[in-house]
């Protein structure tokens, strides 16, 4: 982190940081938001164009229902209380990257307000942080800066991306670290995930983020003068912004100057953020409603029917896991990583003989292996329908837990699924009791000292027999048969002596 000078602990100690968010999610629909023009990233420049999304005179906007669809999902799922009927507005200003001029949006009506999303708080507690609407709007278009080769002179525009469906979610100011913006983005996305409304993909900016940061002396009532942080990319990105900002302006107030209100551009590849444009006047965007848009009423009955495709969402699916599978937190966190995998898992779960069990391979046996190979869950050689078969073979005691986990070594170092290196191995379980004496006999025989121990009360010793007989075995002897033989088996030669 680049500041001009290093702050000591107790300085930054005296201040409170205080960051609100403002999220813009692009709408995952077939066409724009105010025209029928496919809703898509790519494309050659300025092919996903009409009238509309160019400005042109006398092109008129028609609202996307299914827009309307998406915005009310996932304000419902951000617990926002949501307007029967709400306007759309112009927000007028000029850029390039917008050719009618104005942006067409929502301001004091907005289709949502009054929501909240929980995030970790402090010892194991949640902390609720405030949302104060979600509103509907169109994008812009993107201006070029670089990667042609008259780039130092001219900006090119590609309005592709011009009238694409967005819905921006703006957080009262409650946050108050770094880590608690990126805990409440982290929760936001995967919300929005589950209901389907967006792809959330931030390398295409399909969900971006602007932070407004300001710091306050702890005890103050009154809020400092905060600056916006832009362009940032990446969750991670934004918790290092939000400390480089955070810092830098503690350093400015501990010089004795005051903090500028301004909009600040993140640098990755330097760790800091540069000023962009002042703010200490406020735009004047001159809102006022749109006349060639009606009031958008959404009523009880359409509401009613939007909210039948709300999913079950992600805190409360794992609050229902942990008491259903009797699973702890953190594994809950892995079963439910999306939606799909979730749903995956649950179906697999249900055609297994034992559940838990399946639970216990995917957290304890598959996980591993995955991290160790660098994979994500999505990209593991065993499927699901592989762990039933593995749980299934387990449960019923064909496979022993030193059987299953060569299987599934064997499974990651080829890149193959269960059932064909199961077929392959088939692995024979021996559960033949004269086997297994025999094998007993021929280990006892060979250490008397040990017998000695466990006949002279030593029962733990028990343990010593059972693994040589397992490796003499080759894994194969039947666990729970052997454990019982040994017993039977050393409990008759105690009572001999």
């Amino acid at each position: 982190m680049s500041t001009t000078t290093a702050l000591s602990p107790e300085v930054l100690a005296k201040y409170q940081p205080v960051i609100g968010l403002e999220v813009h999610v692009q709408l995952l629909t077939e066409t724009k938001a105010f025209c029928g023009c496919v809703n898509r990233y790519g494309g050659e420049p300025n092919t996903h164009v009409c009238p509309t999304c160019l400005g042109l005179p006398g092109a008129l906007p028609v609202l996307n229902r299914r827009a309307v669809e998406l915005a009310v999902l996932a304000a419902k799922a951000i617990h926002c209380e949501i307007r029967e009927t709400s306007i759309f507005s112009r927000k007028n200003y000029f850029y390039p990257d917008s050719p009618k001029g104005y942006q067409i949006s929502q301001f004091d009506k907005p289709i949502a307000e009054e929501g909240w999303i929980e995030v970790p708080g402090a010892a194991g507690a949640t902390k609720r942080i405030g949302i104060t609407r979600l509103h509907l709007e169109e994008d812009a278009g993107k201006s070029l800066h670089d990667g042609f080769a008259d780039s130092v002179s001219r900006t090119y525009i590609d309005l592709n991306r011009c009238g694409t469906p967005l819905a921006e979610i703006v957080s009262e100011p409650d946050l108050r670290t770094p880590d608690e913006a990126f805990e409440y983005l982290t929760r936001l996305k995967e919300i929005l995930l589950y209901c389907g409304v967006s792809d959330c993909n931030m390398e295409e900016g399909s969900l971006r983020c602007d932070a407004n940061v300001s710091v306050m002396l702890k005890g103050s009532k009154q809020f400092g003068t905060k600056a916006e942080v832009k362009n940032v990319n990446s969750f991670r990105y934004i918790r290092a912004a939000l400390e480089y900002e955070i810092e830098r302006q503690i350093e400015v107030l501990e010089g004795g100057n005051r903090v500028v209100q301004e909009s600040r551009l993140w640098n990755n590849a330097e760790g800091r953020t540069y000023s962009m444009r002042s703010k200490e006047q406020a735009h004047d965007y001159r809102y006022f409603p749109e006349p060639d848009l009606p009031p958008l009423v959404v009523g009880e009955a359409w509401k009613r029917e939007i909210l039948t495709a709300l999913p079950e969402l992600p805190e409360a699916r794992r609050a229902r896991m942990i008491a259903e599978y009797e699973i702890n937190q953190q594994d809950a966190m892995t079963l439910t990583a999306t939606r799909a995998f979730a749903d995956s898992f649950e179906a697999a779960a249900k055609a297994a003989k034992s559940p838990r069990r399946v639970v216990s391979l995917i957290t304890s046996e598959l996980t591993g292996r995955l991290k160790a190979a660098n994979l994500e869950l999505e990209q593991s050689p065993v499927t699901l329908a592989g762990i039933v078969q593995a749980a299934d073979l387990a449960e019923s005691g064909e496979l022993s837990s030193k059987m299953l986990k060569q299987l599934l070594d064997s499974c990651f170092a080829e890149g193959k699924d269960f059932a064909e290196i199961y077929e392959r191995e088939k692995p024979q379980q021996i559960s033949d009791a004269g086997a297994i004496e025999a094998m007993i006999d021929e280990v006892i025989a060979a250490n008397p000292k040990q017998v000695a121990q466990y006949v002279g009360g030593k029962k733990t010793v028990a343990a010593f027999f059972v693994g040589n007989v397992m490796r003499l075995s080759k894994g194969q002897a039947n666990p729970a048969l052997l454990n019982e033989l040994v017993t039977r088996k050393l409990d008759s030669l105690g009572g001999s002596h």
